[in-house]
């Protein structure tokens, strides 16, 4: 059973900077896409960013020109690079893969807050 899982979270002042990285326990060839989706408090979960096995992306509006999605497949790592993080950016941050079989694999999450 392949699993994702997430690490960078934290707390981050307006304006800030953090990567978050999603490691699979086996070769993310094995996903034709990758996502990172977000759940901010009393809202439903919505896609971030997503990056397909030949290396698209495609970005939320909300975070286009300061968020940036890439893929080390050496590492089997998929990484959210977020610059300029604004409140509204507070949320448990999941990533998100679908296999080859279209079978749908998720992460624990991992918790931002950006506050001053």
């Amino acid at each position: 059973q392949v699993q994702l899982v997430e690490s960078g979270g934290g707390l981050v002042q307006p304006g800030g900077s953090l990567r978050l990285s999603c490691a699979a326990s086996g070769s993310i060839f094995s996903f034709s896409t990758m996502a990172w989706c977000r759940q901010a408090p009393g809202k439903q979960r919505e896609l971030v960013a997503h990056i397909t096995r030949g290396g698209n992306t495609n970005y939320v509006d909300s975070v286009k020109g300061r968020f940036t999605i890439s893929r080390d497949n050496a590492k089997n790592t998929v990484y959210l690079q977020m610059d300029s993080l604004k409140q509204e950016g507070t949320a448990v941050y999941y990533c998100y893969g679908q296999l080859l079989d279209g079978r749908a694999i998720w992460g624990q999450g991992t918790q931002v807050t950006v506050s001053s």
